[in-house]
């Protein structure tokens, strides 16, 4: 018969046992989970850093470490820029201020900046480690990309009617915050869908969205389980997702992908440099709203085919009609200046921003600090790519600074330069 010391000398042992054996299996059971789940880990790791001072400038030209993608390739001879160089305006005036180009471009943690009047590069310079070749994250840029072949799709015939709704064309979204919304509204971010875009705020639903690029899922289902806040096409609320929506019926009406009918359509006729990324979800659907890495040269010949009013080396590859739709609010929710919202000052057209006091003057802009600035009146494109940690602070003042220093770097060059026309090189 076991004494007592033996009794408990024996349970003690056998747990130590059965310890070693709990430790074992779960160690098992997580590298299982380590190995199943690496990618989706890694991504949702890299999601969560992805703003983070100390990486934000690497990552936002190295999406494609990071995440899936999808490359559309570069094809045909490249349009070539000429040469002019010519110096920055050392200062700006803003709010009646004297400020200074050189700080501006520091504090807003600039990475790229390219300025073009006609074919000239008039300046070109990369920041903070970043290299000319470098493919840079859109973000919301890519908007007024997508803007572009929806335009292309409408004068094709596939979309005959901005007034009809967009759950004609995606029967999935009906009982959604877009059941019966027009495809109109949604283009004017004017959905009336509820969605809080506040990337300070962990659970916003932008953050959300974010999580599920990161651990997987669709963007289109994301889509679906959207709410309606408001009556649709009576306040401008920008929503991230009404971009993606207006790709699901791009995808409906042409029976094709976003990037066949983005490289049909609008990549392979722009005498690009260099490969164009597209970030994607788990399903391997284009992240529209946002998604697009291009080196920043090839960003400014978006702003010149946009600033020729469609066209590019002598072809019209958007309609002009289309392009002067995009950039001309039409309705008092859609005007630029002091409106009942915090979202900006600016006014808004088809996935294009419009400055308070226009004139001739239109931009493609994104989170943290990205732009092409066109100004039709001096000839003039400018694009910034930047990785601007503080773009939202007082309700987005970056941005209205940013207008103000474009415009003093046009106006520089008003009366400099002669207009020089395109060429392609093999």
């Amino acid at each position: 018969m076991l004494t007592g010391i033996q009794i408990l000398t024996e349970f003690a042992q056998s747990m130590r046992r059965s310890t070693v054996k709990i430790i074992g299996f779960i160690l098992v059971a997580l590298a299982l989970l380590i190995s199943r789940y690496s990618t989706e880990m890694s991504q949702f790791y890299h999601t969560l850093r992805l703003f983070d001072a100390d990486v934000i400038v690497h990552n936002f030209s190295n999406m494609k470490t990071m995440m899936p993608y999808k490359t559309i390739e570069q094809q045909g001879p490249v349009t070539s820029f000429g040469s002019a160089p010519t110096p920055l305006p050392e200062t700006f005036r803003y709010n009646n201020e004297t400020r200074s180009m050189a700080d501006f471009l520091t504090s807003t943690s600039t990475t790229a900046l390219v300025v073009v009047k006609g074919m000239n590069i008039t300046f070109e310079d990369y920041y903070q480690g970043t290299l000319e070749d470098d493919r840079r994250i859109s973000w919301s840029v890519a908007k007024s990309f997508l803007s572009a072949i929806f335009g292309v799709a409408v004068e094709e015939g596939y979309i005959p009617d901005l007034n009809a709704a967009v759950t004609d064309y995606v029967p999935s979204l009906k009982g959604s915050g877009y059941d019966g919304v027009s495809i109109k509204n949604v283009l004017q971010m004017s959905s009336g869908v509820y969605f809080n875009e506040d990337y300070a705020d962990f659970n916003s639903d932008i953050n959300r969205f974010g999580r599920i690029m990161a651990l997987g899922g669709s963007i289109d289902d994301f889509a679906a389980s959207l709410t309606t806040e408001r009556a649709p096409g009576t306040y401008m609320h920008y929503v991230s997702i009404d971009t993606h929506v207006i790709g699901m019926v791009l995808r409906a009406a042409t029976n094709k992908s976003i990037t066949e009918y983005f490289d049909e359509k609008l990549w392979s006729k722009m005498g690009t440099e260099q490969d164009a990324l597209y970030i994607t979800d788990s399903t391997g659907e284009p992240m529209v709203l946002g998604g697009l890495n291009l080196i920043s040269r090839d960003y400014v010949r978006m702003g010149v085919l946009y600033r020729d009013k469609g066209k590019f080396n002598g072809q019209q590859i958007i309609p002009s009609h289309w392009i002067e739709d995009s950039i001309t609010p039409d309705a008092p929710h859609l005007m630029p200046g002091i409106r009942d919202t915090a979202d900006t000052h600016f006014g808004y057209g088809y996935q294009w921003w419009i400055p308070e006091n226009s004139d001739q003057e239109f931009m493609a802009q994104g989170i943290y600090g990205q732009y092409i600035y066109i100004n039709r009146k001096d000839n003039v494109v400018i694009v910034k790519n930047s990785a601007d940690r503080h773009f939202m602070d007082n309700n987005f003042e970056s941005e209205r600074v940013a207008v103000a220093a474009f415009r003093s770097i046009s106006k520089s060059l008003s009366t400099r330069l002669p207009i020089q026309k395109s060429t392609a090189a093999n």
